[in-house]
């Protein structure tokens, strides 16, 4: 109804345009997800098919979106950086996030019998997320770098807390315990009495996962003689690595390129 009396509501829209030339962080975190872990039974402290299934969501949402240059998971959450020239959507906010949550909540449902074949969804699953700016690679690095170490402080933690909790201790108890304990006395804890070196628990534990795209050789085609041809092919991974250091970025220039 182009023009028309009524069209004056659109006035009303607030314009939540980002500012151009700053890179996007979309992140995304489960809503009520400790109730909805018990729920459905997610092992403790981690439960690595509910973090793949995570992942399988994330690795969809950099296929589906190109200017999605990055995702870093941990747990329930995940944080997706759009590049600094990205005009996806106008760089609207509100259109932007809504895309996110709802595209990732759909990927969780559609690929739940994926990984949990033998369990129905017993609720909807459901995500809220925000939208943050950062003009410069070096505030995005830091941003990784900070989610990172929560993820490290708060798996350490809660595989001390869990550990207790499984050999006698009440919830309560284990976090009397663990109160004002530092790295070095949680990772002796779970070496003396459990057997656990943390260092060698899997790295998804410990590191989180990071989806981005990987430069590699593919074979596109055989040549009329037989032989191989091939080609330098961009395609979406998923890796568990130390991202606070600089040997990842180093390694990879074109992620975080600014223009």
């Amino acid at each position: 109804m182009a023009n028309s009396k009524y069209e004056y509501v659109k006035k009303f829209e607030e314009d939540d345009r980002l500012p151009p030339s700053n890179w996007i962080v979309v992140r995304i975190d489960g809503c009520h997800f400790h109730r909805f872990s018990a729920e459905h039974e997610f092992e403790k402290p981690n439960d690595e098919k509910a973090l793949n299934l995570m992942n399988a969501c994330a690795l969809a949402m950099l296929e589906q979106f190109s200017d999605i240059v990055f995702a870093y998971g941990v747990s329930d959450e995940y944080s997706f950086i759009w590049k600094e020239t990205t005009v996806f959507y106008q760089r609207r906010a509100s259109k932007m996030l809504s895309l996110c949550v709802s595209y990732f909540t759909s990927m969780y449902v559609s690929k739940w019998k994926d990984f949990f074949p033998h369990k129905e969804l017993k609720g909807p699953p459901y995500f809220d997320g925000r939208v943050v700016c950062y003009p410069k690679s070096k505030i995005i690095r830091d941003y990784l770098a900070w989610r990172q170490v929560d993820c490290h402080i708060n798996n350490q933690y809660n595989t001390c807390f869990w550990m207790l909790v499984k050999s006698g201790k009440t919830e309560k108890e284990a976090q009397e315990f663990l109160k004002g304990t530092q790295a070095k006395d949680k990772n002796e804890l779970l070496f003396q009495q459990f057997g656990i070196n943390y260092d060698k628990l899997p790295q998804i534990f410990r590191k989180g996962s990071s989806v981005y795209r990987e430069k590699v050789e593919n074979i596109v085609k055989v040549d009329g003689n037989g032989n191989p041809v091939r080609r330098m092919q961009s395609e979406v991974v998923v890796d568990h690595m130390d991202i606070i250091g600089p040997k990842f970025w180093s390694e990879h220039p074109y992620i975080l390129k600014e223009e």
